[in-house]
């Protein structure tokens, strides 16, 4: 049996491991495809520190492959599935990818990037059908035996960020571990599984995409770490997350302040009929939460809502408990006891008390990241004595409790996923209309920030609803559409210092002033 899975497996044979809208997997035959997908791919030729990439929803062949890299000793890479072909294959050949296994609704990015895939020899379909040279996932399966597969070691994700300029790049942390004792990987889940309040057989609802880094914690570490039943939905519907909380008797979940906002606007009827009794702890994070919308979820839910600071490169940095922010609105809590935070003022000078500064951090257990392929943007995130960065600007109140109050790179988080203004921005300027662009996030009640482009139109063109219209759907052709913006300002010209830097805090504090926040 693959290690994590035995002894689960072994006791909890017949119960369910994985729940999607298509069915249920059993401990057991999760077991099962688990090991024949370990044997399947060794006998394609993947060795220990390959890569593979996987473009998939989140369905229950999503964690039976992350299962198998985890034992395989592969780096896994979780494909944002709003990426373009043009990304796709640009993370792909990044990675080193030597195999992609990717969901048929997807297929057709995957298609339209088949030229550019490189050195991606086995692409595997989740689906009934594959193109010609490609194979079915279910007929790779059965090349494999149910075995338990020989020397396992540990495999690990690297997750792929947008960078504050041009492609996304890819994260190596803590959680990218290659060749050691699987055993190690059962200690880590556990660990962390405990410290996110997951109950041993408890049950996870997953509903967010397990691309991203947080939700892949709070979703693989409780099923591998205490045995936790998973739950999964591709897409979030607010009335249904109710219900599946109360069906399935959902322990642990987590989510982002916009799923908080969309929840809170069902119909009264609806709110009162959920029980939620199940739940033991549900966290937040990713992005800012309003505190009226704080406070409106733990009258609702109670304090099982706790909060979290971190990111993929760091990942949990502070936790704050629901009964500890309403003493303390807006705080991200204290340092967990396995990291030093520092805030530093632009002299690397630590800031006192109630003063703002960057925010750094330091694993006390030697833990580390960096940036796949970039050297320059590794080292720019740390200072010389170790400390990394994410880029947020903060200060700690007197009693050591850490608050947020800006973020010093451009970085745009819209309902909980960010989105890098450099490279919108890059795109926008290639359209024959625009002269200079700059993109920022403006306030948006639902989502937190919404993405807005301010362009300088080139000689000739006249701005106009059409012409806004048509840039926004220029950034389409080219990224992801979430990253597309939401609206369009025509500037005569967008403020530049002599030496060509954009002061684009002139464009984006108005709406921010309007607002009455900074975040």
């Amino acid at each position: 049996m693959a290690q994590l899975i035995a002894k689960i497996a072994q006791r909890k044979a017949d119960e369910p491991a994985l729940i999607d809208e298509r069915g249920t997997t059993t401990w057991s035959a999760f077991d099962e495809r688990v090991n024949r997908l370990i044997a399947a791919l060794r006998g394609r030729g993947l060795a220990t520190g390959d890569t593979v990439a996987v473009l998939s929803g989140n369905r229950r062949e999503l964690f039976e492959a992350t299962a198998a890299y985890m034992h395989g000793g592969w780096i896994g890479v979780p494909v944002n599935w709003h990426w373009t072909a043009e990304e796709l294959a640009y993370v792909v050949g990044d990675a080193g990818a030597r195999a992609l296994i990717v969901e048929d609704q997807f297929l057709a990015t995957a298609v339209a990037a088949r030229d550019a895939l490189g050195a991606c020899d086995l692409v595997v379909v989740i689906g009934d059908d594959a193109p010609d040279g490609w194979v079915r996932y279910e007929d790779l399966l059965a090349e494999g035996g149910t075995d338990e597969p020989d020397d396992q070691v540990t495999g690990g994700p690297m997750f792929y960020t947008s960078g504050t300029t041009g492609f996304p790049k890819g994260v190596k942390s803590a959680l990218t571990r290659v060749g050691e004792d699987v055993g190690l990987w059962e200690l880590v889940a556990g660990s962390f599984a405990g410290m996110l309040g997951a109950p041993s057989d408890g049950v996870t609802l997953l509903e967010g995409p397990a691309y991203h880094s947080a939700q892949w914690v709070f979703s693989v570490f409780p099923l591998l770490g205490v045995g936790s039943a998973l739950v999964t939905r591709h897409r979030f519907d607010p009335q249904e997350t109710l219900e599946l909380i109360d069906r399935h008797q959902v322990t642990n979940l987590h989510l982002v302040p916009t799923q908080f906002i969309r929840m809170l606007k069902l119909p009264d009827d609806v709110r009162a009929s959920f029980d939620g009794s199940s739940l033991v702890s549900v966290f937040h994070g990713a992005a800012p939460c309003s505190p009226e919308v704080k406070r409106q979820m733990l009258a609702w839910w109670g304090p099982v809502v706790s909060e979290y600071y971190g990111g993929t490169e760091g990942g949990f940095l502070s936790i704050i408990s629901g009964e500890e922010w309403l003493a303390r609105p807006g705080s991200l809590g204290k340092a967990l006891p396995i990291v030093e935070i520092a805030i530093l003022d632009d002299e690397a000078r630590p800031c006192p008390a109630g003063t703002a500064g960057q925010i750094w951090f330091r694993s006390l257990m030697g833990n580390d990241f960096e940036y796949h392929n970039a050297p320059d943007k590794t080292a720019s995130a740390h200072t010389t004595d170790g400390y990394g960065t994410l880029g947020d600007i903060g200060y700690f109140d007197d009693d050591g409790y850490l608050f947020m109050s800006d973020r010093k790179i451009d970085m745009i988080i819209s309902g909980g996923v960010n989105i890098y203004p450099a490279e919108i921005e890059g795109v926008l300027v290639t359209h024959p209309a625009v002269a200079d662009a700059a993109v920022f996030g403006v306030p948006d009640d639902e989502f937190g920030e919404q993405v807005k482009a301010a362009v300088e139109l080139a000689d000739g063109f006249e701005p106009s609803a059409a012409l806004a219209e048509d840039l926004i759907a220029h950034v389409r052709e080219h990224l992801a559409g979430y990253k597309a913006p939401r609206s369009v300002d025509f500037e005569d010209r967008l403020p530049r210092t002599p030496t060509g830097k954009l002061l684009k805090r002139t464009l984006r504090d108005p709406y921010w002033e309007a607002a009455g926040r900074s975040i």
